[in-house]
């Protein structure tokens, strides 16, 4: 795909989405808030991420009307959204000199001379993220250059020029659909990195970074100029699922400039104006979203090698969802279970002699989401882990990941979705459907809030008997506790209790589970079982029941809910009995994880080792940060070579 091509396709993007942008302005219009055309779902998320980041004011979340009647939660998240961006505070501006460090002018050389110029910048210690049209192939990245500095000081006197030559043949990954080119840079004169010296910008996988109405800062070299900032007239206009669109002063050479918002995120790599289709002039900015990027980036089968180098992006850029509104592709490698193409078993690891296999067994909540994506994203939080204790990544091609996604979210179809505009209370909306499922759903979130230090009894409706009519309204009361002692939202604790629920309390629901987790196992040898969340549930199950020939020389069980007495009194073993096949059992646990709010295990649990791991509040139920912790990734690693 050339640029004339992108060019076309971004005119057809523009096009088909006439009538979104018209419903966007007139919602805009008839509220009088420029946030109102999103939706309930992303001004939420948007709500949380900037009270999580002290960015505004976290009383707003749960107003208290002075009449004491009901307020819409979309008037809750829009005051939010307007206390972070009516003002800045003077940081503002030390922060983005601060982000616009690790922007850089790449300056592309064909024949030993300069052919043309475009932005980019860094996204780890030794990567740099452009677009296709800029670097769209290993030979041109070859001969490469990446200047930082190209800019005047306070005083207006220019900066001396930092270079650093590119290095495509250590990573190269590019796509011309995204238009985006991933490439590593080589250190500098004096051997230092690039990340060392200038720093680099994270991508965060995370939704909620920004909403339509918002404003978008832009940091480049238009028209291969000094470093430059867009940071007036600028808006959010539009979300697509894959790109952005909105409105800012850019030129050519601004290319590969990083699309900030105000709390100086990434949130787009901008690649190029909208033309008027009519030929009059520009009539929007275009950037490729960052989930989008990073979703790419994890498909990737790059070697062992390529894969360590990317972990420097982090595990904060593991993507955790499906694609907005876009179902995940099936990869070549996924078998289709029973009529429906979109169930998907998983997929099996390479098989040698001698070795054991790592078999990686997900949590709740991955329906739809293509099993090959999600395994690599798991490798890209252990390869973080093992580089921080030295040693070598795994490869994600010799991993098993049974896949149970589709047949859990089957099983349980009746359940019902929470719904942000209705008076129904999160506890409410998530509650089980099966009466077995609904006792034992009361009884987690119950017991959690009682491990989480709430000074009231169990509610009557958390007790064992009685979940009936509106009592279990008085679960919300529990739950919301345990949300903000933790700081997780109460909807991600309550989804994850529900499914758990499900799963012990309906015999239908855990004999489909295991049924699609058996299928997708190795049928003997020694297996390295690395767990999460509802899978560390489905684990213990499992190990009384593996083939014959089949034993575990590690169990590895992350942000658990083993601990509590309304989990694993409902095991198939009935209690905390130890399975006789698992030999050594590490249990990664954080203590803002309010799923892990049991932990540590080796209170209940006969042998074994807790590992308390750091993880930040907003993802401290994410598997990638307990991977990328070196004491559980070294476990994993040291396990897996001990087999040959």
């Amino acid at each position: 795909m050339d640029l004339r091509q992108q060019q076309q396709k971004m005119v057809e993007r523009y096009r088909e989405t006439v009538e979104q942008r018209a419903d966007i302005r007139r919602r805009q219009v008839e509220t009088g808030s420029p946030f109102a055309a999103d939706s309930a779902e992303q001004l939420r998320a948007r709500a949380k991420r900037l009270v999580s980041k002290r960015e505004a004011d976290p009383g707003k979340l749960e107003p208290v009307p002075s009449d004491g009647g009901p307020v819409r939660p979309a008037v809750v998240l829009e005051r939010i959204l307007g206390d972070a961006n009516d003002l800045q505070n003077v940081n503002f501006l030390a922060r983005g000199a601060r982000a616009a460090r690790a922007v850089a002018r790449v300056s592309i050389v064909e024949g030993g001379r300069r052919a043309g110029f475009g932005t980019g910048f860094l996204v780890g210690e030794r990567l740099l993220l452009t677009n296709n049209h800029v670097l769209p192939d290993v030979a041109t990245a070859t001969g490469s250059f990446a200047e930082f500095d190209f800019e005047s000081d306070a005083d207006g006197v220019p900066k001396p020029v930092d270079s650093y030559d590119l290095a495509p043949d250590e990573l190269f990954v590019t796509d011309p659909a995204l238009d985006y080119t991933l490439v590593a840079v080589g250190a500098g004169s004096d051997a230092r990195r690039p990340g060392a010296v200038h720093g680099w910008l994270r991508l965060i996988a995370q939704q909620g970074k920004i909403v339509i109405g918002e404003p978008v800062n832009i940091v480049g070299h238009p028209d291969a100029r000094p470093k430059e900032i867009a940071v007036r007239a600028n808006e959010l206009l539009n979300q697509l699922p894959q790109f952005l669109h909105y409105r800012t002063d850019t030129e050519p050479g601004n290319s590969g400039s990083p699309v900030f918002n105000d709390q100086w995120e990434v949130v787009a790599l901008h690649h190029a104006g909208v033309p008027d289709p009519d030929g009059a002039g520009w009539i929007a900015n275009e950037g490729a979203r960052v989930s989008g990027i990073l979703r790419h980036l994890t498909a990737a089968a790059l070697p062992p090698e390529q894969q360590a180098l990317l972990a420097e992006l982090g595990p904060q850029s593991v993507p955790v969802g499906p694609a907005p509104t876009e179902a995940a592709p099936v990869d070549d490698h996924s078998v289709a279970s029973g009529t429906d193409a979109q169930e998907r078993r998983g997929v099996t690891g390479r098989t040698g002699a001698g070795r054991r296999r790592v078999v990686f067994l997900h949590g709740r909540g991955q329906q739809g989401h293509n099993p090959a994506e999600l395994r690599a994203g798991w490798c890209r939080g252990l390869a973080t882990g093992l580089a921080a204790a030295g040693l070598a990544p795994l490869d994600a091609a010799d991993v098993w990941f049974p896949f149970y996604g589709d047949a859990l979210a089957s099983a349980t179809a009746t359940r019902e979705s929470v719904a942000l505009d209705t008076a129904a209370t999160t506890a409410e909306a998530y509650v089980p459907a099966d009466p077995g499922a609904r006792t034992v759903y009361a009884a987690l979130i119950a017991e959690s809030a009682e491990a989480a230090g709430m000074p009231e009894p169990k509610p009557e409706a958390a007790q064992e008997s009685g979940l009936l009519g509106g009592a279990v309204a008085a679960l919300q009361r529990p739950l919301s506790w345990i949300a903000a002692r933790s700081g997780l939202d109460d909807i991600v604790i309550a989804a994850v209790f529900r499914d758990v629920a499900a799963y012990l309390g309906d015999k239908s629901v855990r004999d489909t589970v295991l049924e699609a987790v058996l299928a997708g196992l190795p049928q003997d040898g020694e297996i390295v079982l690395v767990s999460h969340s509802l899978g560390t549930v489905v684990a213990l199950d499992l190990c009384t029941m593996l083939p014959g020939g089949t034993s575990v020389p590690l169990l590895v069980t992350a942000g658990s809910p083993l601990g509590l007495d309304a989990v694993y009194k409902r095991l198939l073993a009935r209690g905390a009995v130890r399975p006789g096949r698992v030999d050594a059992w590490l249990n990664a646990w954080a203590a803002a994880d309010a799923v892990a709010i049991g932990c540590p295990l080796g209170d209940t649990w006969d042998r074994v080792r807790d590992v308390l791991c750091a993880n930040p509040k907003d993802r401290a139920h994410d598997i990638a940060q307990y991977l990328s912790h070196a004491p559980v990734a070294a476990e994993i690693g040291r396990a897996r070579s001990a087999g040959g």
